[in-house]
């Protein structure tokens, strides 16, 4: 007895479906990716001109010195903490949630202590502040 064999086919890969998916994917990650381009820029900080100085009637005076001490409307805080400042901050605040917050950091006072001047003042519900400055003929004394 002699059987046939058939011609046996190959198995084909079919790579159109797998071309298919890679396609979406691809479009997929074009959209959601977002891009961001970092690019150095060049500043010149302004100066600040102290003769046009408003004055506001309800003012919180916050100074920060070089160590990082607060004193609220120049009275010393006993500590350093946020919770110190915005309870202070509150009890200053004369004019309720109108209060201006008025800033007078020293210049060399670190970063913190302002942002934890802010953090207060947020915390109080004083959300008017601004901050002091001299000019340049001042500093230069």
């Amino acid at each position: 007895m002699h059987f046939r064999h058939g011609a046996r086919d190959e198995p084909e890969i079919n790579l159109i479906p797998f071309i298919d998916v890679l396609l979406v994917v691809l479009i997929f990650l074009m959209l959601s990716t977002t891009y961001s381009k970092f690019t150095e820029m060049q500043l010149r900080l302004p100066v600040a001109d102290t003769d046009a100085q408003r004055d506001y009637p309800k003012e919180v005076i916050a100074a920060v010195s070089a160590d990082g001490r607060y004193s609220i409307n120049k009275t010393l805080l006993p500590d350093r903490s946020v919770e110190t400042v915005a309870a202070a901050l509150a009890a200053a605040a004369s004019g309720g949630k109108d209060t201006v917050v008025v800033i007078s950091a020293d210049a060399n006072s670190p970063h913190q202590s302002v942002i934890t001047v802010m953090e207060g003042a947020r915390r109080a519900g004083l959300m008017q502040i601004t901050f002091a400055t001299q000019s340049a003929a001042q500093a230069g004394r």
